[in-house]
């Protein structure tokens, strides 16, 4: 399974998954530069779905739908039925609810699209008001490789490497971070992330000690998670 991505709007980064004849649309956003790839490639767009419900992630739905005559794929039924089938390959899909109770990511070929759950250098904001099934999701994500490849729903990379920065000025993994990024292809491992995303981070010594120093309760790995996302 290959992925390629689109950016659209002022930072939203959708995807298509595809196989040697078919594709897959992931908040297809991009919609005239999704439809000439899959022809450019003599894909067959077989089906359209998102990561969640946000209106920015399923504007191109429609769209592309009607464009292409692919199936909608209802992203909380097939997270129900843990995932699909493309090109004989399996696509999982996982449910992540934190940003939204609705949230998803999808996994296939080492490569996980996490929506605004997980951001490369962050996470999204906790919109359903459910900090413990956040929690849960994120470690849920952890559970993959670590040379898993994590495309994510937005690009905030920048402001997300000067708040970490800011959380541990002495990471010297930031650096070498941001040497990496790539505005045209937006990307990190899992194992990047856990050395420098401040909130995957809530296990480690530096950012243990930086929560001591606030008085955040330290105890357990979940009063750590609540201790890292109340930083500012």
């Amino acid at each position: 399974m290959k992925i390629r991505q689109f950016r659209y709007s002022a930072d939203n980064l959708g995807y298509v998954l595809f196989g040697r004849t078919q594709a897959l649309a992931i908040d297809g956003g991009a919609v005239e530069k999704i439809m000439t790839f899959t022809k450019k490639k003599g894909l067959s767009l077989k089906f359209v779905t998102n990561t969640h419900g946000h209106p920015d992630h399923t504007a191109g739905t429609r769209e592309l739908l009607d464009r292409s005559g692919a199936v909608y794929l209802d992203h909380r039924k097939v997270c129900q039925e843990g995932g699909f089938e493309l090109d004989q390959e399996r696509i999982a899909v996982i449910h992540t609810p934190g940003h939204t109770d609705d949230s998803v990511s999808f996994f296939a070929g080492g490569v996980l699209i996490t929506g605004d759950t997980l951001f490369n250098g962050t996470v999204g904001n906790c919109f359903s008001g459910d900090l413990y099934g956040f929690f849960c999701s994120i470690k849920a994500l952890l559970r993959f490789p670590g040379d898993t490849m994590v495309y994510a729903g937005h690009d905030y990379v920048k402001a997300s490497m000067a708040f970490a920065r800011s959380v541990e000025p002495d990471n010297a993994d930031i650096d070498g971070y941001l040497d990496r990024y790539d505005p045209h292809h937006v990307r990190s491992t899992l194992a990047d992330e856990l050395r420098v995303n401040p909130y995957l981070r809530f296990n480690e010594a530096p950012l243990i000690d930086v929560l001591k120093g606030k008085g955040a309760a330290v105890i357990t790995e979940y009063d750590r998670w609540k201790g890292v996302m109340a930083l500012e």
